[in-house]
């Protein structure tokens, strides 16, 4: 399994021979909206242009529609016919975008003897996640390589804990900076709507000995909280090793097995 980081939720990975890309967001920086009027949106630029990184993409994951997953720039760069799955009750925008091969996923398939399981989460909790919306999240399995729990963008949650007790991911791959989000219609009410430090810590405390943890989604928009320094110095005091959660850069690519193989 090769994982490259591009920015944001954005992946490249290499798994069970076949190319993957996750959650696309393709935006020039600052060209987007401030969320919290810090500063304009992606605060980063891509590390790579996007030709090199949809070179021998065939498939594309995309766990829900918010702008910085699947953006007006990567619906125009990623061929039409390119197949894509989603989560239910996505497909119609999707396929309004021009795209031909469009698949919602509602529990599990396999594609290309690649086993493709939806999780779910939570973008938010109360008010604030019914301004979010559903989201989804990942698991491949395939004969020879590490199964992979992508959580997606939710803080830790019931669903979390189950997914990760059923499957007993050797890598977890979680949404880790923080993001925060006002709700103007309940009085400015504030709350997270991904992981933070501690839930990532808490999170990969609940993963198998032999598992690792890949934190991500880090220093890339204007409402996230958390930046690498921040999670890796919370990882240290918790005596939670480099090898077992690991903090990609952007652009960064990992070669991954089951920690001890």
């Amino acid at each position: 399994m090769r994982l490259t980081l591009i920015r944001n939720a954005t992946l490249v990975m290499d798994y069970g021979k076949r190319r993957f890309l996750f959650d696309p967001y393709f935006a020039p920086r600052f060209s987007l909206r401030s969320f919290t009027g810090r500063s304009q949106n992606p605060m980063v630029d891509l590390p790579f242009s996007h030709e090199q990184i949809l070179d021998g993409v065939e498939i594309v994951l995309i766990s829900h529609l918010h702008t910085d997953h699947f953006d007006a720039i990567a619906q125009e760069a990623i061929p039409k016919s390119l197949p894509i799955y989603c989560q239910p009750g996505d497909e119609e925008t999707i396929r309004s975008k021009g795209f031909s091969d469009v698949t919602p996923i509602a529990n599990h398939l396999t594609w290309n003897g690649i086993s493709i399981a939806r999780t779910e989460g939570h973008h938010g909790r109360e008010a604030i996640e019914g301004l979010m919306g559903k989201v989804s999240g990942w698991v491949l399995s395939a004969d020879d390589e590490p199964t992979l729990y992508w959580a997606g963008d939710t803080v830790l949650c019931d669903e979390v804990r189950s997914a990760i007790q059923l499957y007993a991911p050797d890598i977890m791959i979680t949404h880790s900076s923080g993001a925060m989000w006002n709700d103007p219609t309940h009085e400015g009410q504030r709350g997270l709507i991904v992981m933070d430090a501690a839930q990532t810590i808490e999170t990969a405390a609940l993963l198998p000995p032999s598992s690792c943890l890949i934190a991500h989604h880090m220093e890339a928009l204007d409402h996230g909280t958390v930046t690498r320094a921040d999670l890796r110095q919370a990882a240290n005091e918790a005596g939670l090793s480099p090898e077992r959660l690991r903090i990609p850069a952007d652009g960064e690519t990992l070669n991954l097995a089951v920690i001890g193989s």
